[in-house]
Formats: C-alpha cells, sequence, structure tokens
C-alpha cells in the first residue's frame, strides 16, 4: 500500500508538462537523426519509479553488502600473468574466469585451457542469511603481481580477497579476510568441468579424477573416474583436479574442517568431468592458501613438498617404488643428454635388458636342463599314467634331486622381472614428457600412433591401425613361438600351448588405444629378448648340460623335507588304496 501511495504520488507530483507551443516568430528546431545502434529512452516518471525498484530490491538482496558501489557496478576483468601462467579475473564475484598454460596446446594446438567461464570459485558465508561472494561486485586494486579485491559493507570492514601470481611458477597464493563480519560459517565452493586437451578423449576421461589429501597419517585418495562419486571427509590438505596431465589443485594453510567432494562423468565431447567441492573453513576469520595450475610432471609437482605427486598413476606397492627411485631417475638422466625420445625409450629398454640379463641366462640354462630330462619325463609319465599321480609326482621329484634341477627355475626369474614389467607400463602412460613428442611415423608419443584411419569402428579394437602395436603384436607371437620349443610342454593340458598365443591377440585391442610409447618399448624389449636368446643359445650346449646332470646323479643328494613330505603322502596314499581294495573284496 505505501508503494502503492508512493507511486501515485510520483506521478501526480513530477508528471511531465506540455511544451509550449511555438509562436509565429519561433522556428522548431529539426529533429535530429538517431545514430544507428543506439537508443534514446525519454526520462519519464516511469523509468525513474523502475530504478528505485530495482535499488530497493538489489539492497533487500544485497543485505549486508548493500551499497552504491554495488548498485552501479560493472563487471570489469583483470589479468594476472608470468611466463607460464595467464589469469583473467572477473571483479563479479572475485572469481577466475581464465586459465591458461602459456607453454603447452592441445592436441589441436589451441591454449591449454584448465579454466573457463563455468568456473566456480565462491565464497558463501552465513550470518542472518546466506551470502554468495559471486553476487557481489567487488572494488579492484592492482598492485605488482597482486590482484585485491574489496566488497565494502554496512559494517564499514569490507570483504577482502587478494590473489597473487609467483614470477617463474605455476602457484597462484589467495587469501580471504573476513575482518570481523560476524559470520558464524564459512566455506569455499570450488567446481571444474575439465575440457578436453587430448587426443584420444576416452582414454583422457579414464585418467581424469579427483584427488584429495586427509591430514591423518598424510592419506592420499582419489574418487572413481568411471562413475558419479561423492564423499565427505574432515581435515582435508589440499583437494586435485586431475587431467591427464594437467591439473587444478587447491591447498590451505590450515587444512579444511570439512571438504564434500563430487565427481562425474561428461560425454559432451567438450568436457571430460564435472568436479565440484565444498571446503568448510576451520575459523570464520578468513583463511590463505594457494592454487596449481600445473603440469603433472612429478618432479615439479614433489618440489612443492605437498605430496601433489601422489596424483600421478605410478602404480602402487612396488611398482610405485621401482618408478620413483629407478625408471623416473634413468629417464631424467637420458632426456638430459639431449636425446630424442624414440631414442631414451630404446636405451631404457636396452638397459633393462643388459641389468636383468643374469636372470634371463638363469632361466634359459634351467628351461635347457628341463628340455633335456624331457624323454626321461616321458617315460615316468608313461610307466605311471594316471594310476597314482601322488607316485608320479615323488619319482619326478627324485629325478629332479637327484640331477639337480629346479623345475621352477625358469620361472622364477621372470617373476623377478614382472614387477618392472608392470612398473613401465604405468609409467610411460604417465609420462608428460613424452606428450606431442614425435618419433618415426608417430607424431606424439603420449597417445596412439596411427598409419591408417579406418572409415567404421572395430568393436574392442578401434578406428585406427597403430603400427607400433602391430609389431609389438607380431614380436610376442614370434617370442611365445620360440619359446614354447624351448621349454617342456604339459602332456595333460596340450592345449595350453594355444591359449599362449591368445593372449598377445588381445593385447592388440587394448594397446591399439594406448600410448605409442608403450607399444614402442615393448617391441623393442622382444627384440632385445631375441638377441639375448640368440646369444645365450651360442653359449649352452645341450649335450654338456646332459653329460653335467648324469654326472650330478651319480653324487649322493640328502632328501629335502619338501622331499620327505611328498614321498610319505604317496606313501599314505598306497596303503589307503590297499586298504580300499581289501575292503571291497570283503
Amino acid at each position: 500500500m505505501l508503494i502503492g501511495l508512493i507511486l501515485i504520488g510520483y506521478n501526480y507530483y513530477f508528471a511531465p508538462q506540455a511544451a509550449p507551443e511555438p509562436t509565429a516568430t519561433e522556428e522548431v528546431a529539426p529533429a535530429t537523426e538517431q545514430e544507428e545502434g543506439t537508443s534514446q529512452p525519454a526520462v519519464t516518471g516511469e523509468l525513474a519509479v523502475s530504478d528505485s525498484l530495482k535499488e530497493l530490491q538489489l539492497r533487500q538482496e544485497s543485505g549486508l553488502f548493500y551499497s552504491q558501489v554495488q548498485a552501479a557496478a560493472k563487471e570489469e576483468f583483470f589479468t594476472l600473468e608470468n611466463e607460464q601462467l595467464k589469469l583473467v579475473f572477473s571483479s563479479k564475484g572475485a572469481r577466475i574466469v581464465k586459465a591458461e598454460l602459456k607453454e603447452y596446446s592441445t592436441y589441436d594446438s589451441l591454449p591449454i585451457r584448465l579454466i573457463d567461464s563455468a568456473h566456480v570459485w565462491q565464497l558463501l558465508m552465513q550470518s542472518d542469511r546466506l551470502y554468495r561472494s559471486a553476487d557481489l561486485h567487488f572494488q579492484v586494486e592492482e598492485r605488482s603481481n597482486t590482484l585485491v579485491f574489496t566488497a565494502p559493507t554496512l559494517k564499514g570492514a569490507p570483504l577482502s580477497l587478494s590473489f597473487e601470481i609467483k614470477d617463474d611458477s605455476y602457484e597462484l597464493l589467495w587469501d580471504v579476510d573476513m575482518n570481523g563480519l560476524g559470520f558464524t560459517e564459512t566455506a569455499l565452493e570450488w567446481g571444474v568441468q575439465t575440457v578436453r586437451q587430448e587426443r584420444n578423449i576416452e582414454n583422457e576421461g579414464q585418467q581424469t579424477q579427483l584427488h584429495y589429501l586427509l591430514k591423518e597419517k598424510d592419506k592420499h585418495k582419489e574418487l572413481s573416474a568411471t562413475s558419479v562419486k561423492e564423499v565427505e571427509k574432515e581435515e582435508v590438505r589440499w583437494v586435485a583436479y586431475k587431467q591427464q596431465f594437467f591439473s587444478s589443485i587447491i591447498q590451505a594453510d590450515e587444512p579444511f574442517q570439512r571438504a564434500r567432494m563430487a565427481s562425474a562423468p561428461l560425454s559432451d565431447g567438450v568436457h571430460t568431468k564435472s568436479f565440484g567441492s565444498l571446503l568448510q573453513f576451520p575459523g570464520t576469520d578468513g583463511l590463505s592458501g594457494s592454487m596449481f595450475f600445473t603440469p603433472n610432471q612429478y618432479d615439479l609437482l614433489k618440489a612443492h613438498g605437498q605430496d601433489f605427486e601422489k596424483i600421478i598413476p605410478l602404480g602402487g606397492w612396488i611398482f610405485g617404488w621401482l618408478n620413483r627411485v629407478v625408471t623416473i631417475n634413468v629417464f631424467h638422466l637420458l632426456e638430459n643428454q639431449g636425446f630424442n625420445y624414440g631414442l631414451i625409450i630404446f636405451l631404457m629398454a636396452l638397459l633393462i635388458k643388459l641389468v636383468l640379463s643374469p636372470l634371463t641366462y638363469s632361466s634359459y640354462l634351467s628351461m635347457a636342463k628341463m628340455r633335456v630330462l624331457k624323454p626321461e619325463i616321458d617315460q615316468l609319465n608313461e610307466k605311471f599314467a594316471d594310476k597314482d599321480p601322488m607316485k608320479k609326482q615323488s619319482a619326478m621329484m627324485d629325478l629332479y634331486r637327484k640331477a639337480g634341477v629346479n623345475p621352477l627355475g625358469g620361472c622364477i626369474p621372470m617373476l623377478l622381472q614382472f614387477p618392472i614389467l608392470i612398473a613401465v607400463f604405468r609409467f610411460f602412460p604417465a609420462s608428460i614428457e613424452l606428450r606431442q613428442q614425435s618419433f618415426l611415423w608417430a607424431t606424439d608419443l603420449s597417445t596412439f600412433d596411427s598409419i591408417l584411419d579406418l572409415p567404421f569402428e572395430i568393436p574392442f579394437y578401434g578406428a585406427h591401425v597403430s603400427l607400433f602395436t602391430l609389431l609389438m603384436t607380431l614380436s610376442t607371437l614370434i617370442y611365445t613361438y620360440f619359446n614354447q620349443q624351448l621349454t617342456q610342454q604339459n602332456a595333460q593340458f596340450p592345449q595350453m600351448k594355444y591359449l599362449m598365443y591368445l593372449m598377445p591377440v588381445m593385447f592388440l585391442g587394448f594397446f591399439n588405444n594406448y600410448a605409442a610409447g608403450l607399444s614402442y618399448y615393448y617391441f623393442v624389449s622382444n627384440v632385445l629378448t631375441f638377441s639375448q636368446q640368440y646369444g645365450i643359445r651360442k653359449m649352452v650346449n645341450d649335450e654338456k648340460i646332459l653329460a653335467k646332470l648324469e654326472e650330478n646323479k651319480k653324487k649322493p643328494k640328502k632328501q629335502s623335507k619338501f622331499q620327505q613330505r611328498l614321498d610319505a603322502m604317496a606313501k599314505n596314499q598306497q596303503e589307503q588304496l590297499k586298504s580300499n581294495r581289501r575292503t571291497r573284496r570283503q
């Protein structure tokens, strides 16, 4: 009712007056032509009332933060920049609207943009009502490498946010000062939709995950990369939105009191994941910390001393240890020599083969011993057949003991090499150093190489042909064939030898979409293995091995505890069979 009376009174007292009729001696000035693209609305009482209502509405919405500055403010943009980063801020909300890495580019030669206009970075402040910094217009003061955003309040003290970019760094320092405004709860909402950066968007999406570190025992955790996931944790030191080769990380000087974090896949062809976090401040006076917009380079992340390097998927247990202690150091040692990355991979495979050559020789020698014993083993198989498996097993173990042969001697060295095989499997696809590095026909060793793009997609294979994967598969099949000739075949399960050929064919579909650097490494490793085995075969003589085994049989051997238990089991089984026969006769 009061607003209605004000409107009526306003229209009555400030109604526009009619213009006087011109006299005969006065000329009416011609109307000026309005410029194209501009509007010249008349200043009427209706417009003035509308502005008054807007101001009243703004006062009600802004509450504590209402001021003439808020009413008249327009959005402006400011930039902080160094040699590595370009960050663009908006005066509305004091938030980052663009974060670019200047030293890198996407697969299609565009700037790497970790943050775009959809970025959410806002303070949530609770007092008499909930205030959001994204709704506020800030006054901005530009200093050297620093932007200070202030929002005046009706209490006199402003809300202040400052951002400082360091020289020669991927780090942005941030500080929130509440100036005793009396908020009961404060939190930071941070949301990002990660933009596609790599050629293989499917593989990139699988390696794009939300990571966080808990204060308790520095526990590193991650959310699922393939499903919608939400968790809530206390005492969180940092949260990272990790993409395949780049990350956005937020860290506070004091751990966030509570953090609710969520991740969801996106499949629009432009984005890979949607990440969101609600990070509660440990107090109500403000908080300071850092944000990092960084490549996922192991040494760079480790240098911060915040365990950021844990977001790189180098593997757990012994595999991760091998990568951190051995593989990365060898890789960087060769990299510092200025070698091409294709040559670095070749040299790494060669060094690994040289280090493991004693194990390879031991494995080959053990297989050679089993090979020369094969006629005697075949005789035992014919003698016992399926009549008495325990006695046959005991006889075989006795043969191995007398000849001085370990039937597992060929497997143990291979098992010791297995951790290295898995370690490099994790290392090469996670190495940003290989990103957009070319070698031979591969234009990017961090993703698949393609010598032919197919007009259709083959299930479990893809729509392209990777030559490195074909070479790896072919060399693995050849290696399997020669290995079958060197090893003793399982007489009970002869079909096992065919299954050995199935695995490389299955890997063909898997590795076709994987990093070319990894397929190239396995191909080189197979070729070096052929060379090693060829050299060892020249050194090993089967006739000399057989003569040595026959000599071993003549020497007295003490029966091992395992052999004693095996003989006892065979004897018990024989007695049980005899007892069963007597029972049936009775």
